[in-house]
């Protein structure tokens, strides 16, 4: 993935389309142990972008970047096995609520993107030390059961 493609135009094209094996949108990430299963299923397919600070209804509404990073690394770190490899990206974006007066009001996205795991199945670990693989089926994560 080349960055420097990565910008508000790349952004509004995403948030076009509609969520599905290789896309995800989130208004931001609550629970690291929910953020870790997306990552290792996007890594156990296609790969596939978050874009965080936005609805699944598509509504922009931006984020503090700095608080989603940690809370991504920090679910990798915990709970993938092996840490996926992934590539944050802070959106700089206009409010859509304030157009007009863009400079003032410019919110930011976090748009990530999770590469395939060349050696798939990578696996979510449980807190009790489970192992549980993941995949993208359509727009939801879903468990392999063994």
């Amino acid at each position: 993935m080349n960055p420097t493609k990565f910008d508000e135009d790349f952004v509004k094209n995403l948030i076009k389309q509609k969520e599905g094996k290789s896309l995800d949108f989130k208004n931001k990430i609550t629970s690291k142990e929910k953020i870790a299963k997306t990552l290792v299923a996007f890594a156990n397919t296609i790969g596939g972008f978050l874009v965080i600070g936005v609805t699944d209804k598509r509504q922009i509404r931006g984020i503090d970047p700095e608080e989603e990073k940690y809370m991504i690394d920090a679910a990798n770190q915990i709970h993938c096995l092996p840490q996926v490899k992934i590539s944050h990206h802070e959106i700089k974006m206009t409010n859509p609520d304030f157009p007009e007066n863009a400079e003032e009001e410019e919110i930011t996205l976090l748009l990530v993107w999770v590469d395939p795991h060349p050696q798939a199945p990578v696996k979510y670990k449980t807190t009790l030390g489970e192992e549980i693989t993941y995949i993208r089926q359509g727009d939801r994560t879903v468990a392999l059961r063994n």
